[in-house]
């Protein structure tokens, strides 16, 4: 009986997760014609970044809400909510409009991950854990490889807003088979220890983190005086607020889960913020063929898949912090690897090769900082433990990226040459990296 259950959730959570990279991936090829089309060149940033900036205020109302009545409801409402928002998104006939839709398909997307992590946590016994969070890894493969190149023939032949409306319809029977799955009370979750000993950061608190966010990716829109405001005004509010919503003790990596949100923060960051910056060195600096960038993403996504099932296959009794060093050192050596593949004479495939050798690292780090924070987390709080991993993995993401993005333009803007200026930002990402493995012991599991 158990196994059908396990089985019959697994099944619709690997089909959750494949049409939620799917959507996610698939769309980012499609967002500049949008917005060249709906007369929003300026405004690309805050279209590009607004999903990552929602998805701070959906992992938060996601694990909250799973905590009070289970996963079933939180993934079922970011499902459904995901349909709609991506109707709004193909009918948008302003930049504006498809701003929006993207802020609330990442409130969605949000959800929907943290629920997920939740229900593996709330029902599936300890020893699936680790190779069930590998699968939810995995399922993001094939959209990796063919969702970026079939959104781009779809919106080059047909139209960009057919992407929007065909994933809405693919969307749409999933969303429909995890509500009714779910629906069991297998899934509800486990009572929290107390009601006053519960902590749970107020939604008005999620909201300015991710209002936040949001003004810092329109603050870098622009370099005038309205932007730098907006920039600062964006970066103020997650400085007031975006510890609220983390464990105690999270900014000095407090032993047990405040150290497992930390750590996923700063690996998420070298990680997104090498693949943000190596393709445009590639392009603008380079000047190498779009399909070689295509390729790097390609063979990150394979790298981030295979060492993701690789440590759900290790024994049960591998430590999980020792798995977390192995995988930030490997960042420390990509980053290494992309410094030098931007100097000059030192061949291109070089620097690309770097988002593959780190997306081994995410692949070992991802699972096993998951599975840390489940442990540590308290009686009926594994949503507050997802909850707070997602909303630092998207922190570690806007912030991460926003200091290597200053220190690349202060280098730019003194006179510098462009290898000059990537190779400042992705020695910056070295001091994370070596951080990540340097307390990670300090999230050692019992």
């Amino acid at each position: 009986m158990f196994s059908r259950t396990y089985a019959a959730a697994t099944s619709s959570f690997a089909a959750v997760m494949f049409l939620t990279g799917l959507a996610a991936l698939a769309v980012v090829p499609t967002l500049p014609t949008a917005a060249r089309d709906l007369d929003g060149v300026a405004l690309f940033p805050l279209v590009a970044g607004c999903f990552v900036a929602a998805s701070l205020l959906g992992g938060v109302l996601g694990g909250h809400w799973a905590d009070r009545a289970g996963a079933n409801r939180p993934l079922a409402a970011g499902m459904v909510l995901a349909v709609v928002t991506l109707l709004v998104s193909a009918g948008s006939t302003s930049i504006w409009q498809l701003a929006a839709g993207r802020f609330v398909d990442g409130v969605a997307g949000g959800m929907v991950a943290v629920a997920i992590n939740t229900a593996i946590g709330q029902a599936y016994p300890e020893r699936l854990q680790p190779r069930a969070l590998a699968l939810m890894s995995a399922c993001w493969i094939i959209p990796s490889l063919v969702g970026p190149p079939m959104a781009g023939l779809v919106a080059e032949w047909w139209s960009w807003r057919a992407v929007f409306y065909g994933l809405a319809v693919l969307t749409a029977l999933p969303a429909l088979a995890v509500v009714a799955l779910l629906n069991g009370r297998s899934w509800k979750a486990a009572p929290a220890l107390s009601e006053e000993k519960t902590p749970r950061p107020a939604l008005t608190v999620a909201v300015a983190v991710s209002v936040g966010a949001a003004l810092g990716q329109y603050g870098v829109s622009g370099w005038d005086t309205r932007h730098l405001l907006f920039a600062v005004s964006g970066l103020a509010l997650m400085v007031l607020f975006a510890s609220r919503l983390l464990p105690a003790g999270t900014w000095r990596a407090a032993h047990g889960l405040p150290a497992t949100v930390l750590l996923r923060g700063l690996s998420s960051g070298v990680f997104f913020t090498l693949e943000a910056f190596v393709p445009l060195m590639l392009v603008t600096d380079r000047d190498v063929a779009p399909v070689v960038t295509g390729l790097a993403f390609t063979g990150a996504a394979v790298a981030w898949a295979a060492s993701s099932w690789v440590q759900g296959r290790l024994p049960e009794r591998t430590p999980r912090h020792r798995l977390v060093v192995v995988g930030a050192l490997v960042q420390v050596v990509a980053v290494v690897i992309a410094a030098v593949g931007s100097l000059p004479g030192v061949p291109a495939v070089t620097a690309a090769s770097s988002m593959v050798v780190a997306a081994v690292g995410m692949g070992l780090l991802a699972p096993s900082l998951t599975v840390l924070s489940l442990a540590h987390a308290p009686t009926g709080r594994q949503g507050y433990a997802s909850s707070a991993m997602q909303t630092n993995q998207n922190l570690g993401q806007i912030l991460v990226l926003g200091v290597a993005s200053a220190v690349f333009n202060a280098f730019l803007s003194g006179g510098s040459n462009d290898h000059i200026g990537y190779a400042a930002a992705f020695g910056l990402l070295l001091l994370p990296g070596i951080l990540a493995a340097v307390l990670a012991a300090r999230a050692r599991g019992a």
